[in-house]
């Protein structure tokens, strides 16, 4: 049993920068659930096909689609919490005004190759939602069951890019904002929710 003077360490509380952040935050509990949905129906189809010898055709395109649209929010969560992978041998041994700098500099190398892959995921998007003709079309799985889970997944993957790009610039625009020493948080996860 632990006592009240136990130091055990804990993790800090999820800091988040701006009013996007808090939303993608929020909405994440949400989206966090399709990972039981897509344990779910796919414990039905092993049911289905172990014990009543049914297999279903929707439950592996189904199950690859939730856990992909899982996949491709995680980018705008991990911003929105502070939560990226950074390498702090530099940054803990610099000074707050050069850590500012470099600050700077990641905000505004992660806005570029927003800008980049926005610009590239507009392209496949609209390119997955109209045939050759230029025809409204959504562009389809091509197996027995034809869901157009390929076209839908390549829509959240611009709208996941897209959300990082606006929060960089967020955090760009919030981080010149900023003198030397940084400002408290907005708000934390905990809080907000």
């Amino acid at each position: 049993m632990k006592s009240n003077d136990d130091p055990t360490p804990t993790e800090p509380p999820v800091l988040i920068r701006t009013r996007l952040d808090a939303w993608i935050a929020r909405i994440s509990n949400i989206v966090a659930w399709l990972v039981f949905i897509a344990m779910a129906i796919s414990v039905f189809e092993v049911i289905m096909r172990y014990v009543f010898d049914s297999p279903t055709s929707w439950v592996h395109e189904t199950t690859v689609m939730l856990i992909a649209v899982i996949f491709t929010l995680s980018g705008p969560v991990a911003l929105a919490r502070d939560k990226h992978i950074r390498v702090r041998l530099i940054y803990d041994w610099v000074s707050p005004r050069t850590r500012r700098w470099l600050d700077v500099f990641n905000n505004a190398v992660v806005l570029l190759f927003g800008i980049g892959f926005s610009y590239a995921a507009w392209t496949m998007t609209s390119n997955a939602f109209q045939n050759p003709m230029g025809e409204w079309q959504l562009e389809r799985s091509g197996t027995s069951w034809n869901p157009p889970f390929p076209a839908l997944t390549k829509f959240f993957i611009l709208v996941a890019v897209t959300l990082m790009t606006v929060q960089a610039l967020l955090h760009l625009i919030q981080t010149l904002r900023t003198p030397t020493a940084p400002r408290p948080p907005l708000n934390t996860v905990e809080e907000d929710l």
